[in-house]
């Protein structure tokens, strides 16, 4: 059984302490089909399919697979697109990376989990006034926390 049915970020199932030591194996053991096939490979989840696109609850979000802290409720807002947008990460980027996305044929930044390596979505330029930022983020790549 995948861990998010258990409520535990990946990382807490493996009792790991370095996300980067762990296995693809490994992740396949914790992680469901779809979120090791978004989070470990770069894939994408279908739009309006995720658990998080319509979710407003004040709260945190945290990386799925190692628990990072990511993004504040207070930064989300509706963007239309069939997946969770924020207009801004957690601390500046405490704990997301951005990479230059070159695949299917357009030029994107891709934003990963610097804890883990997770594939998260990509950020876009069309966001709100306050920081002009777009996180395009895949459901299934992150949690919920009160």
């Amino acid at each position: 059984m995948a861990a998010s049915s258990r409520g535990k970020s990946a990382m807490d199932t493996l009792c790991k302490r370095n996300p980067q030591q762990v296995t693809p194996e490994e992740w396949r053991k914790v992680l469901s089909p779809l979120e090791y096939s978004v989070a470990r490979e770069g894939g994408t989840e279908k739009p309006f399919s995720g658990k998080f696109d319509k979710h407003f609850e004040p709260g945190l979000y945290v990386c799925r697979c190692c628990g990072a802290q990511l993004f504040k409720s207070d930064a989300k807002f509706e963007s239309h697109c069939g997946w969770p947008a924020f207009s801004k990460s957690v601390d500046n980027d405490l704990n997301i990376v951005r990479l230059k996305d070159t695949s299917m044929g357009m030029e994107r930044v891709e934003v990963r989990c610097k804890q883990c390596n997770a594939h998260l979505g990509h950020v876009f330029d069309d966001g709100p006034k306050e920081t002009g930022e777009h996180y395009c983020i895949n459901s299934c790549c992150i949690d919920f926390k009160k």
